[in-house]
């Protein structure tokens, strides 16, 4: 237990598993830079082709990471839930980043800072293997998004972006049916469609703002399962 005292970066940056390991000066200097942001639902929170200034983890909240905005279209690449890291690809070159950061409620980000980053990658074998887990489970995310965008239906588009892959730390998703839409790219109404039709299936519940995942191995198998000719994508 922590004391009442403790801030919430601090009791975020005890739990994180790089962090104890981690000499108490450093562990001093890294709680001394880390930089606390907030942002209102649907605000542009980091903007595209800016400097990337650290690595970043969302306190509170949930924000969705997307192409900018061309002729009124766009596209999500993840959305990032509280307590999850995101921008260790950006952190470790030296370019602009690629997409905008959206927060889809009210939302408060932790900010390391690059200077910090990089001490942490010189002197730490625990958070060089976080990193390493981390683009590994990008890559996996990406291949999945691809896969499901060319050969999914939008069901099985839905139930992806409830699984595993995308929320490891909890089966019951404080998600409302907008914050579903916008994260796998689809209307409301086809957000609705799809989840109506994963409860009948009985692989989630529903309650207003909120999914709870009734039955993960037949998600799994639902999501990979060969879709009739006349549910694919158009191509």
């Amino acid at each position: 237990m922590f004391p009442s005292t403790v801030s919430p970066t601090s009791r975020f940056l005890a739990a994180q598993s790089w962090f104890a390991g981690l000499p108490l000066s450093v562990q001093t200097q890294v709680s001394e830079h880390v930089v606390r942001t907030t942002g209102k639902k649907g605000e542009v929170m980091l903007q595209a082709n800016a400097p990337v200034e650290g690595w970043y983890a969302v306190l509170s909240g949930l924000v969705k990471l997307q192409s900018p905005t061309v002729k009124g279209r766009s596209s999500t690449f993840v959305g990032v839930a509280c307590g999850d890291w995101f921008g260790e690809g950006s952190a470790l070159k030296s370019e602009l980043r690629r997409y905008e950061v959206i927060a889809l409620r009210d939302t408060e980000l932790l900010c390391l800072p690059l200077a910090e980053f990089d001490q942490l990658r010189a002197i730490s074998i625990e958070f060089n293997q976080v990193l390493v887990n981390q683009l590994n489970l990008r890559v996996s995310q990406a291949m999945a998004l691809i896969e499901a965008s060319r050969l999914r239906t939008p069901e099985q588009r839905v139930a992806l972006s409830l699984s595993r892959l995308f929320w490891n730390r909890t089966r019951k998703l404080n998600l409302s049916q907008d914050e579903l839409a916008n994260l796998v790219g689809i209307s409301r109404q086809t957000a609705n469609r799809a989840l109506n039709s994963l409860a009948q299936r009985g692989l989630v519940t529903l309650e207003f703002g909120r999914v709870d995942i009734a039955d993960d191995e037949a998600l799994t198998r639902f999501i990979f399962s060969a879709p009739e000719p006349q549910d694919l994508p158009a191509t």
